[in-house]
């Protein structure tokens, strides 16, 4: 019997416009009905997140990819970087004059080419990119080009005094393997073909899920999450029941349990019903 279900938000939770299609929202307060914890599972942090699920009343928060786990109560998981994983990727960035940005709990500072990329208006222009978009290049002419080339550019940031949960470093497929030999107790995972997500080693949705359900007393066997990127796809393997939205990566499909219609075409809620007898009464 599922107890918990959990949402990715971009590309499942919210359409192509941000919006969270009517269908998800009876579904969601059908499941909250019966007694289902629901709450949400994304590489975003609760700067701006309340703005994302207008109307939407969450149970718990899984953010930062599973770095920093609340309720509207109480703080029931924080994990951030240590000193020294930290000073690794500040020391990186600044050698190679890269574009990141840095993230707290209360706030987000850095490159502001990122900072301007996590408004919702920057997300909705990038799906208009296309899939050969030169990653690469347009990397190393950030690097290259930048104005900002102090020795320490990062370093220096007010923000690093607070404890930081997650950094999103500008950054192509191309690099992965690169990133994980160079920033040692980092896990590196990605949501967009564009930037890359860096958390503290062992870190994931399913470690912070798994945080969660211990504070109520939920097996992960008795889990539902849904999610579309490389960045669900612990979470989606590790708990009781992962779907896959129609639009999501086909790594994303291959592990997961069922793949439902996209995030335009009532998806979640067509999941729900398929597993009605475990988790909604229809």
């Amino acid at each position: 019997m599922i107890k918990a279900i959990f949402f990715d938000i971009d590309g499942t939770l919210v359409n192509k416009n941000d919006k969270v299609l009517e269908s998800t929202k009876r579904g969601i307060a059908l499941a909250q009905s019966q007694g289902i914890l629901c709450g949400i599972a994304t590489g975003r942090g609760p700067v701006h997140l309340s703005q994302q699920i207008v109307g939407l009343n969450f149970d718990v928060f899984v953010t930062y990819n599973g770095q920093l786990v609340y309720t509207n109560e109480t703080t029931i998981w924080a994990d951030p970087f240590s000193d020294e994983a930290l000073s690794r990727i500040i020391s990186f960035s600044d050698h190679h004059h890269r574009q990141i940005i840095f993230a707290s709990r209360r706030s987000i500072e850095g490159s502001s080419l990122m900072r301007y990329g996590q408004n919702k208006w920057a997300k909705k222009v990038v799906r208009f990119l296309p899939k050969r978009f030169p990653v690469a290049l347009f990397k190393n002419l950030t690097s290259r080009f930048s104005i900002h080339k102090k020795t320490k550019r990062y370093h220096d940031l007010d923000l690093l005094k607070e404890p930081i949960y997650q950094c999103v470093l500008l950054s192509p497929k191309s690099e992965e393997t690169m990133l994980k030999e160079q920033l040692l107790d980092s896990h590196i995972t990605r949501s967009n073909s564009f930037t890359v997500d860096i958390i503290p080693a062992g870190g994931s949705k399913l470690a912070g899920i798994q945080q969660c359900v211990k504070q109520f007393d939920i097996e992960l066997e008795e889990v539902m999450a849904f999610g579309d990127s490389w960045n669900d796809l612990e979470m989606l393997e590790g708990v009781g029941l992962g779907i896959a939205m129609g639009n999501a990566e086909v790594e994303v499909k291959r592990v997961a349990q069922y793949v439902t219609g996209t995030n335009e075409e009532d998806g979640i809620y067509q999941a729900l019903l398929h597993y009605g007898g475990d988790c909604l009464a229809t």
